[in-house]
């Protein structure tokens, strides 16, 4: 939110009717449009390149040197039950941009058939509930919680696994 670029996203947020306290909760944030911003800011905090690769946020070329995997999107932090950061789903804010919606690459930290979006946000109002929405995207999630239905859940792909089942069957039966 402080830079234009942020500002943009910030804006887009702000008409799909997104608070602020909501960007906050689902630790939101904007990845600017840039090859290598990412790639230099870890770098100069200690990371090396290889553990950008391992963990996803830096994308090998062919012939060598690596860019940054997100660009130019909006960022949504994917966390596994226990609050803890797994990767990131990323939406494009430019209509012109490809694809819409793109994941963290599998890594032994997000392994999208085993975590499911805002379920560390949502497993006390699915157990007081006792029934689990489960919605198709991030946008969705966020928006069910800002308008007071805490149980509801998104997939992290586009099928529902058994393992994100074995998940939800530990807090309720009940799916809708």
């Amino acid at each position: 939110m402080n830079t234009n670029e942020g500002k943009f996203a910030f804006n887009y947020l702000h008409k799909r009717g997104v608070t602020r306290e909501t960007i906050e909760t689902f630790g939101l944030g904007f990845a600017p449009a840039s090859w290598d911003v990412t790639h230099q800011y870890f770098l100069g905090k200690g990371f090396s390149e290889q553990d950008l690769v391992e963990a996803g946020m830096v994308t090998q070329r062919d012939g060598g040197g690596v860019y940054d995997r997100f660009r130019n999107r909006l960022m949504f932090a994917i966390r596994d039950m226990n609050g803890r950061m797994s990767g990131f789903g990323a939406r494009v804010l430019d209509p012109e941009d490809v694809p819409k919606y793109l994941n963290s690459p599998q890594t032994p930290l997000f392994d999208k058939g085993r975590l499911l979006y805002g379920l560390n946000l949502a497993r006390k109002a699915i157990r007081t509930e006792d029934q689990v929405v489960i919605v198709e995207g991030y946008m969705d999630v966020i928006a069910a919680h800002q308008t007071g239905d805490e149980n509801t859940i998104a997939t992290c792909g586009t099928a529902l696994t058994p393992q994100q089942l074995k998940l939800i069957k530990r807090y309720t039966q009940n799916i809708a």
